[in-house]
């Protein structure tokens, strides 16, 4: 019965995701997309002569990558979290923060020929 238990595993955390996660990632959504042009630019501005695709590949790296720019988004998406969703989250962070920088990931990519 693996897959029974892994489905009730991950039912919490798609709620989490799309109850909190995503309607924070949208509120705050020109915010993460000033912070990357931020940090592109004092990455020596290479980003905003890329191609699309190259662009996306870039967001991605530097999501996976640069911890500290990971912790800064953490740290704006978590900072809008209520007590009760704080309390959900720290019961599975790790896997909470994969989606949360997933969905980050697509977000920016989404948009990215506006950044």
């Amino acid at each position: 019965m693996p897959f029974g238990n892994e489905l009730a595993s991950s039912l919490p955390e798609e709620k989490f995701q799309n109850q909190t996660l995503r309607p924070i990632l949208k509120w705050q959504n020109e915010l993460l997309l000033e912070v990357f042009r931020n940090y592109a630019s004092k990455q020596k501005g290479v980003f905003f002569s890329l191609s699309p695709e190259k662009k996306e590949a870039y967001i991605e790296n530097v999501i996976q990558k640069d911890i500290k720019f990971r912790n800064t988004i953490k740290g704006i998406v978590i900072g809008l979290f209520s007590l009760e969703e704080f309390q959900d989250y720290i019961k599975n962070s790790s896997n909470l923060n994969k989606r949360m920088m997933n969905l980050v990931i697509e977000r920016l990519k989404s948009q990215s020929m506006v950044i």
